[in-house]
């Protein structure tokens, strides 16, 4: 099994997950370093994998980790935001010009693919609707990330129709989780507070995301590689929506702290509420999330932090510096 991004946030945890519950796949993990991949990630596993530094853009590169492997999961992204509005073009190149590298890669040695896609690529919807996503919702971002990863999604659909490429798809609600980057809603705001500061909120923090535990998000991608359809997009979600202050005030009383946090100037173009409907995943393929309880998933991956300073402390400077040349 080829993981790209195996040492970001989602792609590391999905190598833990994999290595813990289908010891039958052989790891290699291709991943280019940037600032939200972290060696450190995979530090307990370092044995167990194969891991090559390397650019899923380079060509050459990827069609020899292709051809060696059997099955392909594609978690290799640029996915902050705040950074596509700052500077496009790494989103242009690693999430659209990557992922046609892999494609043409996975189509001449016809090898089985899954893309790692997000809910974001579908806009927003009213805080007040009932309404949620479906794999058949229109496309309609509202940033560089989302635009850009709505173009990778149309690349998979396109190769898998017009050359036979054996693809699945899913699009995850916000994850949370141990080796979550700093520069994330909900790091950011655990580590603040282990830190001795205040947490941050944007604008009036009434933005709703629904929230899932990367080891569900993975358990889910694990089923659709077993089982899903090829062709075929599933909608990842835990159901638990919250907004964005609900989780700042869960994080400060599961954290036992009594101060308040400050309000940061809201990010351009924010989107509203995101919420997706998963009975596809649920009634095809009887995936059901382990934390369908956000409080206890959030109370484990604060503990996870709590008790790993060694990892996050050398990230934070760097990361609240980038936030103040935003201005958030």
């Amino acid at each position: 099994m080829l993981v790209t991004g195996g040492a970001g946030f989602i792609g590391a945890n999905f190598v833990h997950y994999t290595l813990r519950n289908h010891p039958e796949h052989d790891v290699c993990v291709l991943d280019a370093l940037t600032y939200a991949g972290n060696r450190d990630n995979l530090r307990s596993v370092a044995g167990q994998i194969r891991f090559v530094e390397g650019d899923v853009c380079d060509a050459d590169l990827v069609d020899r980790l292709v051809a060696a492997c059997d099955v392909v999961v594609h978690f290799a992204a640029e996915s902050h935001v705040d950074n596509s509005l700052h500077d496009a073009e790494p989103f242009v190149r690693t999430n659209i010009l990557g992922t046609y590298t892999l494609l043409e890669a996975v189509r001449r040695h016809d090898r089985r693919l899954h893309h790692i896609s997000t809910d974001e690529v579908f806009g927003d919807l009213p805080l007040d609707s009932p309404d949620r996503f479906t794999e058949e919702t229109p496309y309609q971002p509202s940033s560089p990330y989302a635009a850009s990863k709505a173009s990778s999604d149309l690349l998979v659909r396109a190769w898998v129709r017009s050359f036979g490429v054996a693809a699945t798809l899913s699009n995850c609600a916000n994850n949370y989780g141990p080796y979550q980057h700093v520069e994330k809603f909900v790091p950011r705001q655990v580590t603040a507070l282990l830190a001795g500061d205040r947490p941050k909120l944007y604008g009036t923090g009434q933005n709703v995301r629904e929230w899932t535990h990367v080891d569900d998000h993975n358990a889910a991608v694990h089923l659709v590689l077993a089982d899903g359809r090829l062709g075929e997009t599933y909608l990842i979600g835990s159901g638990d929506e919250r907004s964005n202050r609900e989780i700042v005030e869960l994080v400060l009383e599961l954290m036992g702290d009594r101060g308040g946090y400050d309000h940061v100037p809201d990010r351009p173009g924010h989107d509203l509420r995101y919420a997706n409907d998963s009975s596809k995943l649920r009634d095809e393929l009887g995936w059901r999330p382990v934390y369908s309880d956000l409080r206890a998933g959030l109370a484990a991956t604060i503990d996870w932090y709590r008790d790993n300073r060694w990892w996050w402390e050398p990230l934070r400077d760097r990361s609240e510096a980038r936030y103040r040349v935003l201005g958030r």
